[in-house]
């Protein structure tokens, strides 16, 4: 598989201008404002997002400014729902790093977030990219409206397939939905061209979030550690298959594990062998990579081009990563 640096290659020059610009966007005449934003520029991720901007873009008609405001946008807005999201969980760390809340505290996370909120608003409104705000605007909704119904069902261990997949839709396919959306749209395409971007996307991202969850039961030595999920409760499509696969005294055995073990690294263990020794990996490994063809059978109605290659290189980078 190619490296993201590879992938990355056709529009290196669009990430490099989109990196400036991104930064420029985030300036503030507030000292302590301005040194928090310099904090999360210096610790982006891979620019996956940008990149699925760009390539969409790229196949819809070419990239332009609106393009570059678009990949600005998507990233002020998740870049804000990320500061609110380690509040939310009492979470310390982002990518290895410290989150923002662990250095400067709760309420000036929150505020931060706001503050980015904003940018993206004003500078879609500032350009007349009514368009683009209404696609990730719609996004970030969903992504709300997930978090929430996970919470919700969490609580009850109340989780099914089709809530499963309603959950993962709305807090992750949506983004990268978004993402496809607005680089096609910013290109100048139709409302259906547009909409079947935003489905290619949405495939995307159920095919990452369910390899992502499948990461929770590995044996390998992956980013994401072991068990993490079920130490917060989460029910995730390899335990819900290997839950609906079982009796129901061995079911009942595990919903009491991980609604009530669930900190005991040795009951972790156990439930995690239960997924491995019941076929959850292997059928969600089968769900995942359905959805990858659905995606691949949308891009494929696109003519042949590099940027229509770098698009399924990128979509085999995020499916099919060990970590």
């Amino acid at each position: 598989m190619l490296s993201i640096n590879e992938i990355k290659k056709p529009i290196a020059a669009d990430i490099d201008a989109f990196e400036e610009r991104f930064k420029t966007s985030m300036q503030s005449s507030v000292p302590l404002l301005d040194r928090i934003t310099h904090y999360i520029v210096k610790r982006k991720g891979k620019q996956i997002r940008p990149m699925f901007v760009f390539f969409s873009a790229s196949i819809c008609g070419g990239i332009n400014d609106s393009t570059h405001r678009g990949a600005a946008l998507v990233e002020l807005l998740h870049t804000a729902t990320l500061v609110h999201d380690d509040v939310v969980d009492n979470s310390y760390q982002r990518r290895g790093f410290f989150s923002i809340n662990a250095l400067w505290k709760n309420k000036i996370a929150v505020l931060v977030g706001d503050y980015l909120l904003s940018k993206g608003l004003l500078l879609s409104i500032n350009n007349g990219d009514f368009n683009l705000l209404k696609i990730v605007s719609e996004a970030v909704k969903q992504m709300s409206e997930g978090e929430l119904l996970q919470m919700e069902k969490v609580r009850r261990m109340d989780v099914d397939e089709p809530v499963y997949y309603e959950v993962i839709r709305q807090k992750t396919a949506s983004l990268i939905a978004s993402c496809c959306a607005c680089g096609a749209a910013s290109a100048g395409a139709d409302d259906e061209t547009v909409e079947k971007m935003r489905l290619f996307g949405e495939k995307i991202g159920i095919a990452f979030q369910i390899k992502d969850d499948m990461f929770d039961f590995g044996t390998d030595d992956v980013g994401k550690p072991l068990g993490i999920d079920i130490k917060e409760k989460k029910v995730t499509l390899p335990l819900i298959y290997s839950l609906n696969n079982s009796p129901s005294s061995e079911r009942k055995r595990i919903i009491n594990l991980v609604k009530n073990h669930n900190d005991d690294p040795a009951k972790i263990e156990q439930i995690i062998r239960f997924v491995n020794e019941t076929g959850g990996l292997q059928y969600a490994e089968t769900q995942m990579t359905i959805y990858q063809e659905a995606a691949f059978e949308i891009l494929n109605t696109f003519p042949p081009s590099d940027s229509r290659q770098s698009l399924e290189q990128l979509v085999r980078f995020t499916t099919e990563r060990n970590k």
